[in-house]
C-alpha cells in the first residue's frame, strides 16, 4: 500500500469555506488513491493566492521541504484540483523536484500518477497551469468590472476605512442574497460631528497660503485628533504619535476627493511585481501604486453629505498642480546621497533624512519635537563627507585579500539578521491585518443582538484566524536560517571585493550602488559620536550578515 501525501488550497478572498473546500478537494483525492494506498499526512493552505510559488505558501513549502528526507513518511503526493495547486509555470517549476526525489504526483484528471516521460500529460498539467492563471485574470475583471460600475451608477461605497471626517452608517442588508445571510451589510459616509470641521479648516487653510507643515504643526500644538488619533482601533501600531499630525496625512486630506460628496474609487491599483529579477520563478508580490486622475472612477451622483464644495477641491489641486510645473532653472539641484536610507538614530531608531546646510550633505533627525519623552535632542546631524572615509576604510579592510577567508567564514555563520526580506515584511504585514480585523469583528459582536449579523462575524472571525495561522507559520519558515554554503557566501564576497577596491574612484551613483549591494547599515550615536557600521549582503537566495 503506498503512502500518500494530501495536498489542497483555498483561497479566501471571495469567501469560500475552507473547511467545506478541503473535504471536497481531499474527498476527490481520496477516490483516486483509495485502491492503492492511504493518505497519512495533509498539507492544505488557507488564505494563499495560487499566483504565489509553492516555495512561499505555508503547506506547500513545508511538503518541498520534506521531499529530500527519507523519514518524510510518504512516497506519492495526491491533489485534489490541479487548477487549485498550479498557477502558470508553476508546474514545470515544481514537478522535476518530485521526479528528482523518487516522489509521485497524483492528480485525478490524468487518472493516476504523473508520468514524467508523457508529453501528454506535460501538456495536461500545463494547460491546468494555464486554465489557473485565466481563471484568476478572469475573476479579477469581473470583479474590478463590477465595482467600477457599482460606484458610477450606485455611488457605492466599496469599504476600507472612512476618511478622516467621515464615519460609516448602515444602508441596509447587503444586495447579494448569500452576502445578506451572512449578516453583510451595505455602508455609507456620513460626516462626523467633530471632525468635519477640521477638514474644512485645513482646506481653508490652504487656500489662504499656509503650507503643509504650518498647517500640521498647528493641528499638533491646537491638541486636535490625527487621523490615526481619530480612528485609534485601526492604528493600534501608531499608540505613541496618535496626536501628531503628519504632513502627509494633512497632504493625503487635501488631495481626497469624495470630500466633495461624490464617491471616487479606483485612485489606486495593485501591480505585481516580481520578488527577483533574477529568478522568475520566485514569484511576484503585489505592491499599490496611485493611478492618474484620468483612470479615477467618479460617481455620476453625490453619494453622501459634501464637507468641501467640488470648486473648493478643485482649486486646491490647481495649487498643487501649479507647485509641479516649475521651470528646470527653479527646480532643486539634485544631490547624490551616498548614504541616503542606509542611517539610522541609534536613539529614536528612526532613518536619519538627508538635507544640503551651506553646501555640505548631511544627514539629520528631529523627533523631540514630534515625539515628547524621548531623550533626544531638538535636532541631531552627521555630515557625509565625516563618515564616507570611516566607511570606505571599513570596507576595504573587511574585503581586501587577507581578509577575503575570515569575511567569508563569518557571513556563512551568521544568523539571519535583522533586516527583514520583502516577503517576510508582506508577511508580518499580513499578520497585523488578521490581528485588525479579528479585533473589529469581536469589537462588533457586543455591539449586536441579530443572530444572523453575529454568526456571521464569528464566520469572519473565523476565516481571519486561519489565515492568521497560517500566516505565522510562514513567517516561521522565513525566519529559519536559510541553507547557504560558504561557496555561495565566496562568489558574493569575491564580488563585492572587487567593486571595494574601486570606491575611491567610482562615480557617487556607483558608490552608492556598491553599498546597497552590501546592504549596507550604518547605526549613528550622536552622543558618542560613533558610527556602527554592519553588511548583510544576500547570498544566492540565502542572507548573510556581519558587524
Amino acid at each position: 500500500m503506498k503512502r500518500v501525501a494530501f495536498y489542497g488550497r483555498v483561497s479566501t478572498e471571495d469567501q469560500q469555506n475552507p473547511e467545506s473546500s478541503r473535504q471536497w478537494q481531499r474527498s476527490r483525492a481520496e477516490a483516486l488513491v483509495l485502491p492503492y494506498g492511504e493518505i497519512v499526512v495533509e498539507y492544505f493552505d488557507i488564505g494563499e493566492s495560487r499566483s504565489v510559488p509553492w516555495k512561499r505558501r505555508p503547506e506547500a513549502g513545508r511538503l518541498l521541504d520534506a521531499l529530500p528526507s527519507e523519514n518524510r513518511g510518504f512516497d506519492a503526493v495526491v491533489i485534489g484540483e490541479p487548477q487549485r495547486a498550479f498557477y502558470g509555470s508553476q508546474y514545470g517549476d515544481t514537478f522535476p523536484l518530485f521526479v528528482h526525489f523518487g516522489v509521485e504526483l497524483w492528480v485525478p484528471e490524468i487518472g493516476g500518477p504523473v508520468d514524467p516521460s508523457s508529453d501528454a500529460h506535460d501538456l495536461i498539467m500545463n494547460l491546468y497551469g494555464g486554465m489557473g492563471k485565466g481563471e484568476r485574470n478572469r475573476i479579477k475583471t469581473r470583479v474590478r468590472t463590477a465595482m467600477s460600475a457599482q460606484v458610477a451608477l450606485e455611488g457605492r461605497y466599496q469599504g476600507g476605512r472612512p476618511p478622516y471626517g467621515y464615519q460609516l452608517a448602515d444602508a441596509g442588508p447587503h444586495p447579494n442574497p448569500s452576502k445578506a445571510i451572512d449578516g453583510r451589510r451595505l455602508h455609507v459616509l456620513e460626516t462626523h460631528p467633530v471632525y468635519a470641521s477640521v477638514v474644512q479648516r485645513i482646506f481653508s487653510d490652504y487656500l489662504a497660503g499656509k503650507g503643509i507643515k504650518a498647517i500640521a504643526s498647528e493641528l499638533t500644538a491646537e491638541g486636535i485628533s490625527s487621523p490615526s488619533g481619530a480612528d485609534p482601533t485601526r492604528n493600534r501600531h501608531r499608540a505613541s504619535s496618535q496626536g501628531v499630525w503628519g504632513q502627509s496625512a494633512v497632504r493625503a486630506i487635501l488631495k481626497n476627493p469624495r470630500y466633495t460628496g461624490y464617491q471616487v474609487w479606483a485612485r489606486q491599483r495593485k501591480d505585481e511585481v516580481l520578488l527577483d529579477i533574477n529568478d522568475v520563478a520566485a514569484g511576484h508580490i503585489t505592491k499599490q501604486r496611485p493611478n492618474s486622475d484620468d483612470d479615477w472612477q467618479w460617481s455620476r451622483e453625490p453619494a453622501h453629505e459634501a464637507i468641501i464644495p467640488l470648486e473648493q477641491w478643485q482649486a486646491v489641486q490647481d495649487v498643487f498642480t501649479a507647485g509641479t510645473r516649475r521651470s528646470k532653472a527653479q527646480r532643486r539641484r539634485r544631490h547624490d546621497y551616498m548614504l541616503k536610507g542606509m542611517i539610522v538614530c541609534s536613539i529614536c531608531e528612526r532613518k536619519l533624512v538627508a538635507n544640503v546646510v551651506r553646501n555640505h550633505l548631511q544627514y539629520r533627525c528631529r523627533m523631540k519635537d514630534e515625539y515628547p519623552g524621548l531623550d533626544h535632542p531638538k535636532s541631531l546631524s552627521v555630515r557625509e563627507d565625516q563618515l564616507l572615509p570611516a566607511v570606505d576604510q571599513w570596507l576595504a579592510e573587511l574585503f581586501d585579500k587577507d581578509h577575503l577567508d575570515d569575511t567569508t567564514k563569518a557571513l556563512a555563520n551568521t544568523e539571519h539578521p535583522d533586516t527583514s526580506t520583502v516577503d517576510e515584511l508582506e508577511t508580518r504585514r499580513t499578520i497585523k491585518d488578521c490581528d485588525k480585523r479579528i479585533a473589529n469583528f469581536e469589537a462588533a459582536l457586543g455591539a449586536t443582538d441579530d443572530n444572523d449579523t453575529i454568526a456571521g462575524f464569528i464566520q469572519q472571525i473565523e476565516r481571519s484566524r486561519a489565515e492568521r495561522k497560517n500566516a505565522q507559520s510562514r513567517l516561521q519558515r522565513l525566519t529559519t536560517k536559510r541553507g547557504i554554503t560558504e561557496q555561495d557566501v565566496r562568489q558574493t564576497v569575491d564580488s563585492l571585493a572587487a567593486a571595494v577596491a574601486l570606491l575611491s574612484t567610482a562615480e557617487p551613483a556607483d558608490r552608492r550602488r556598491v553599498y546597497e549591494a552590501a546592504n549596507l547599515n550604518i547605526l549613528y550615536d550622536h552622543e558618542g559620536q560613533r558610527a556602527q557600521i554592519s553588511v548583510a549582503p544576500r547570498v544566492s537566495g540565502g542572507v548573510g550578515g556581519g558587524t
